[in-house]
Order: C-alpha cells, then sequence, then structure tokens
C-alpha cells in the first residue's frame, strides 16, 4: 500500500513539476555549461592532483583538438540521423505516426518508444527523430485540441539518448572496441559486438527500459489539461497552417546541370557501390564499428532521396542542426585533456571502483561513467579517458570485458539527462531552451537510479 502511494502519479509528477521548475531558474545555456565545466575541472585538477596552473592550462590546450577525428564521425552520426528524420518516406511515416495518440499520456509514451528504439538503431538518427515527433506530435494534439505538456514530450524525445544509445548499432565503445587498432587492443584485442551490443545482458536492459521508461515517463505526465502547456506555447510558428513546408528551391529544372545534379541514375550507381561494399566487408568476416555504421547510414540516407543534389540540400539543413555541438566539441575536448592528462579521471573513478566486488563493479562503474560523463559528454572521448581504469580493474576482479563497456555506456548515456551537450539539435528543432525540458530530464534520471542499480547487479551475462 505505502509503495503505491509513493508511486503514484501525482506524486511523481508534482515532484517534476517543482524540479523543473527549479531547473528553469538555474541551468545555464549548454555552451555556458560548457564554459562552467572547464572552470570546475581546472579547479578539481588543482585540488585533487599535484597540476599547476600552468600545467591545468597546457593539459587544456592539449586535449583542445585530439578530438577532431572522432569529432567529425559523431557529427556524422548526428547529421545523417537528421538527413533520415526528414528524407522522402520517412518523414510522410513520422507524420502519420504522429495523428495516433488520443491523449495527452499516449502523445508521450508513443515519443518515448520511438525514441528509445531509434536511438538504439543509431543514437543521430534517435536524437532527431525523437524532436522531429515531438514537434509533429505537439502540433496533432495542438491541432485536436488534445492537452499534453510539450517539454515533457520534448524529454520523451531526448529519452534514447538518455538510456537506449549505448547499447546499440552505434555505441561508442563498443564499436570501438570491435575496431582494429583501437586504442586498448593491447589489453583487451578486438572484442565483437556480440559481446557487448548483442550480449544477452544488452539485449535484456534494452527489453526492461522499453518497459520502465515509458511507465516513468507515465508517472510525470501532467493529468489535468490546467498544468498542460502545449507546443503553441514555445513554438508558435510551428502550429500555423502550412508550417514545416518547404518553398525554396529545389534545383529541379530543365537544364543539363539540373539533369545532372538530380539524376537518379547516378545516385542509384553510387547506392549500388555501397551495397556491394557493405556486403564485401560482412562476408568478409567483419563486424560493426564507427565507420561502416557511418557509411550504411550515408549511403541509406541517399538510397531514399536518391536525387544527389536533393540529398545535399537535407544535408545543409542537417548541419545548422549541428552546429552548436560542432562548437562545443573543442571545448569538452580541452575539459577531457584536463581531465585525463592531469590523472583527475582516475582518481575519480578510483573513488568509486576501489570500493568494488565482482558483483558490484558493473554498478560502480556505471555510476563513475556517469559522473565522469558530465565533464566529458562523449562516448568515445570518455572511454578514451575512462577505459583503461575500468578495464584493468574489471580484469583483477574477472568481470567479462563485454560486461564492462555495457556497465560503462550505459552511465555514458544515464547522464546525458544531466548534461545538455547532444541536446542541442533536439533544442534548435523543438523550440525549447534547456532549462525549459532538463527538470524533467533530472527527473528521469533519478527514477532511473533503482533500475539501473538492481539490472546492472543482477542481470545474468552470457
Amino acid at each position: 500500500m505505502n509503495a503505491a502511494v509513493t508511486l503514484s502519479p501525482g506524486v511523481v509528477e508534482r515532484t517534476g513539476e517543482r524540479l523543473a521548475g527549479n531547473v528553469q531558474k538555474w541551468l545555464p545555456d549548454p555552451f555556458l555549461f560548457a564554459i562552467l565545466l572547464t572552470f570546475i575541472a581546472f579547479l578539481m585538477g588543482l585540488a585533487f592532483t599535484d597540476s599547476s596552473p600552468e600545467k591545468m592550462v597546457s593539459h587544456w590546450y592539449s586535449g583542445f583538438w585530439n578530438l577532431l577525428s572522432f569529432a567529425m564521425q559523431m557529427t556524422l552520426i548526428l547529421v545523417t540521423g537528421y538527413v533520415l528524420a526528414h528524407a522522402p518516406l520517412v518523414r510522410p511515416a513520422l507524420q502519420w505516426i504522429a495523428d495516433l495518440p488520443k491523449t495527452g499520456t499516449q502523445a508521450v509514451l508513443l515519443v518515448t518508444l520511438i525514441s528509445l528504439v531509434l536511438a538504439w538503431v543509431n543514437w543521430g538518427f534517435g536524437l532527431v527523430a525523437g524532436a522531429v515527433m515531438a514537434v509533429q506530435v505537439g502540433r496533432r494534439c495542438h491541432a485536436k485540441r488534445i492537452p499534453v505538456h510539450y517539454p515533457l514530450l520534448c524529454t520523451a524525445g531526448y529519452a534514447g539518448l538518455g538510456v537506449s544509445w549505448h547499447w546499440g548499432l552505434s555505441g561508442s565503445a563498443p564499436l570501438l572496441s570491435a575496431t582494429k587498432g583501437h586504442i586498448f587492443e593491447k589489453l583487451i584485442g578486438i572484442v565483437p559486438t556480440s559481446d557487448t551490443i548483442f550480449s544477452s545482458y544488452a539485449i535484456w536492459l534494452l527489453i526492461l527500459s522499453l518497459i520502465y521508461v515509458p511507465l516513468m515517463m507515465y508517472l510525470m505526465t501532467p493529468r489535468s489539461a490546467e498544468r498542460c502547456r502545449g507546443i503553441e506555447h514555445w513554438l508558435p510558428d510551428a502550429v500555423k497552417e502550412g508550417a514545416g513546408e518547404k518553398t525554396a528551391d529545389t534545383g529541379l529544372g530543365d537544364s543539363i546541370a539540373d539533369r545532372i545534379n538530380n539524376s537518379r541514375i547516378l545516385g542509384g550507381l553510387i547506392v549500388i557501390m555501397a551495397l556491394v561494399w557493405v556486403v564485401m566487408h560482412f562476408r568478409g568476416g567483419k563486424g560493426l564499428d564507427l565507420n561502416i555504421v557511418n557509411f550504411i547510414f550515408l549511403m541509406l540516407g541517399l538510397a531514399l532521396f536518391l536525387r544527389p543534389y536533393q540529398y545535399l540540400l537535407a544535408f545543409y539543413d542537417a548541419v545548422k542542426a549541428a552546429g552548436g555541438v560542432i562548437l562545443q566539441f573543442p571545448l569538452y575536448a580541452g575539459i577531457m585533456g584536463m581531465v585525463s592528462l592531469s590523472g583527475l579521471a582516475v582518481i575519480m573513478a578510483g573513488w568509486l571502483i576501489n570500493i568494488a566486488n565482482p558483483t558490484t563493479f558493473p554498478m560502480l562503474a556505471w555510476l563513475a561513467s556517469g559522473f565522469v560523463n558530465i565533464f566529458v559528454p562523449s562516448g568515445g572521448g570518455e572511454w578514451a579517458v575512462l577505459g583503461e581504469t575500468l578495464i584493468r580493474a574489471g580484469q583483477n576482479l574477472g568481470v567479462p570485458i563485454g560486461k564492462t563497456i555495457i556497465a560503462f555506456g550505459t552511465g555514458d548515456a544515464w547522464t546525458n539527462l544531466l548534461q545538455p551537450f547532444w541536446a542541442i539539435a533536439l533544442l534548435g528543432i523543438t523550440g525549447m531552451r534547456a532549462r525549459d525540458m532538463f527538470g524533467y530530464c533530472i527527473m528521469l534520471m533519478l527514477l532511473l537510479v533503482p533500475f539501473f542499480a538492481i539490472l546492472l547487479t543482477w542481470l545474468p551475462y552470457n
């Protein structure tokens, strides 16, 4: 009886609303958040390591450009995901799905499930499709006079980045560990995705999250129409007639240049070449890594558009959505430089890992990676910083490397619900400010604590 009272929708809803109100007052813009974290990392380096101020500044600059290659890979995942979400066939399908909910609660649950599943397929696609679905569902609910709280709808669209993406097909640590020549190859060799993404451990985490996360979103959903603020409060242009329809020049014309630009034959030939290579890649016994995932999604987008110039125009729009990420990546690389080169990351991880045993290690690895992710919000970048510490600790305790990687990935995704870096594209699409929705994101993050603590500790790995 007491448990039922504790989990009643009213309690969770009111707590989420109160937390959202406080976050609105205190959370700065994501770019300012990155600047503040720079100073925090600098001061922590001075306090917990033997680094001098001059050395910390040197570490900061040394790291500033260290993630350029990885930043390009991550930007491509985001951009190709954006393009796929706006591709012919995909965008109309999302619009059709957006018309399905009959109540505000159904709307939130629908967007949550779509975000969780698509982020597992590709985090960029899941992020952008989640944002697009939040807008489309918000528009349809407004048109049908269905009360729905738009900030919660946007939180639902971001859920995949906080829960499922790092267990999925674009998970940085699993894919990097499966790539020949990765930085920890001498320690762990090549780790096949069957030990990480497709392990029973990761699959059960995904299946159970598809039940638990929508339930938590249901508990946070306002039951009263008076407590709901729809899309019109934040994105008034989206509810105007004809909103979202493109009127710009598409490059279609009768000139020879226009025909070449929009030749389905040329686009189709490139897609066929890509298909041949993908078949050769997997027939050769090779698995998924970041490069092949990006290649597949790049060519899948071209296959859906087929006209090369139309695909180019879609990329122009996508790069705008990725602008904030591109700007902030060097800043976070600088933070990573301070945290890594000063030894601060190992010290922070050690605070938790040193008290681990084989049973509690996955849970503590999740907490350690979740904490470090606040300072290094890049799955691959954080794995480079923290990976060796977790690998050696796990090996000493006899924990399978695949289990270590999945526990790490869980923590890396989990605090994305606190760290607004990866939400920049979603904020641009939905018209929200981070402080308007991140109170609900933080509430979801807190509700996930018992879920992850229990499952990471007790789920069997084989």
